[in-house]
């Protein structure tokens, strides 16, 4: 990875790429090391080349899509990843699982990746890297001007607490219940870099940013940047990192219509020069707060900072303005906190069961 990107890398609008990270489980259902057999010693199907990697934990993996160019093939392309990804897991005997974090994972019985990269974050970062088993879903939308993109991050901010109650998929850690409906946003805020980022005046001031903590030695690479959003100066995106893992690819696809309809849209707002909103970041993490502590039951601070509006007031107002229905869907369903603590009351196994990858 470079350690810095280009504003010459934007120069697409609205294409699309979705990241999943995943879990690799036993026959039991359990998190196990599996990285090294599907990542670096097998042979991934054709699909699965160059999009596939793991992350911190050996129980962790990552698949990209391939880049999408139209919008309405997402689901086509999230399909065949999953089924390729499945398949090959269970040719090396091993399942996937996906949630935000694994209720029955460990860390302290993980072993973490060997990765020369993941190790210097071990041993720069401790104890809350040591711990970060958790799992996202990450959708990057192209974004064809590098200003264009901060603007339209600057804007997103305050879509991140949505999407992360929508999405709260995380209730149990270490194997206790957190009381919280998305505990991984919550453990993954343990390491620098994260959480909701300030505002930036435009790329120049990203770019001095970026290659300031990079020169600063604060982080080796621009991937170290972890926000809930971000300008990503690799691949000219503009990425939402905000959801949890999603076993059901429908409330996957929900996210990625959602993110991609309000990249486009304000993408279009900035062209006819509407100004940026000022929010304070102080206000968007007590939003975030909110949506850790209550999921889909979180009422959210307005933007103008002083009414608050019930999430299912904001989700009727947004499918409404964007003309998108997944979030709508995800909205009225049982989310996935809620449906891991009913299923870990009628039985344990039936918990590990729902959080099989379907496609």
């Amino acid at each position: 990875m470079d350690e810095t990107g280009s504003p010459e890398n934007f120069t697409r609008m609205g294409t699309l790429g979705i990241e999943e990270e995943c879990y690799v489980v036993d026959d039991h259902g359990r998190p196990t090391s599996g990285t090294d057999e599907l990542v670096y010693e097998g042979d991934p199907p054709e699909l699965l080349q160059d999009r596939l990697d793991h992350e911190l934990f050996k129980c962790v993996i990552e698949t990209q899509t391939p880049l999408i160019e139209d919008p309405n093939a997402a689901r086509e392309h999230l399909l065949a990843v999953r089924e390729a990804l499945v398949e090959y897991a269970a040719s090396e005997g091993f399942g996937i699982a996906a949630a935000g974090l694994h209720p029955l994972g460990k860390w302290r019985e993980l072993e973490h990746a060997e990765k020369p990269r993941y190790r210097a974050q071990l041993d720069r970062i401790q104890y809350p890297q040591h711990r970060n088993t958790t799992a996202g879903l990450h959708v990057h939308v192209g974004v064809d001007d590098p200003d264009k993109a901060v603007w339209v991050a600057n804007e997103l901010r305050w879509h991140v607490p949505v999407m992360l109650a929508l999405s709260a998929n995380s209730p149990y850690w270490n194997g206790f219940d957190t009381g919280l409906q998305s505990a991984r946003a919550k453990i993954f805020e343990g390491l620098p870099n994260t959480g909701i980022p300030t505002a930036f005046d435009d790329y120049a001031t990203f770019e001095r940013f970026e290659r300031r903590m990079v020169e600063s030695g604060s982080i080796d690479d621009r991937g170290e940047l972890w926000f809930d959003v971000r300008p990503h100066s690799g691949h000219g995106t503009v990425e939402v990192r905000a959801p949890d893992a999603q076993a059901d690819p429908d409330r996957v696809l929900a996210f990625v219509e959602y993110v991609h309809a309000l990249v486009t849209d304000l993408a279009a707002r900035y062209e006819d020069g509407e100004s940026g909103t000022e929010m304070r970041r102080e206000l968007l993490d007590e939003n975030k707060w909110r949506a850790i502590r209550h999921g889909q039951s979180a009422s959210l601070l307005a933007r103008d900072g002083e009414s608050t509006r019930a999430l299912a007031d904001v989700v009727a107002a947004e499918c409404d303005r964007l003309d998108v229905d997944g979030i709508r869907a995800v909205f009225e369903a049982e989310s996935g906190a809620q449906r891991q603590r009913r299923l870990r009351n009628e039985s344990q196994a039936s918990l590990v069961d729902a959080l099989e990858l379907r496609y």
